[in-house]
């Protein structure tokens, strides 16, 4: 999946377009992500025990991981992730033709 837990992502499509967030949660087997603060929906919860309360709750949902595309933190465009291997590891690196930064 080209995106992780703490990137920093722009939501490319849907109701939240164009704006940045956190990502808190990443489900790969689904191809979801939980992004902090965007695609909120709301909840109904009923009481289940004496004295709880219920209500209408507040909460970020999942959406499609190909929604969302990560920032680089060097340029500020959200970009497309490319991999090259850096001291024998793999590395994520930004796309765009002058920039090239890992993260």
């Amino acid at each position: 999946m080209h995106v992780k837990t703490g990137d920093n992502v722009m939501i490319i499509s849907g109701k939240d377009k164009g704006k940045t967030g956190k990502v808190l949660e990443v489900s790969p087997k689904e191809g979801k992500v939980i992004v902090e603060g965007l695609n909120i929906v709301t909840k109904h919860l009923k009481p289940r025990r004496m004295g709880e309360t219920g209500g209408i709750v507040k909460a970020e949902g999942a959406l499609y991981a190909c929604k969302v595309m990560p920032v680089c933190p060097k340029c500020g465009k959200p970009t497309r992730v490319g991999h090259v291997e850096k001291d024998g590891k793999k590395v994520r690196v930004c796309k765009h033709a002058n920039c090239g930064e890992t993260f």
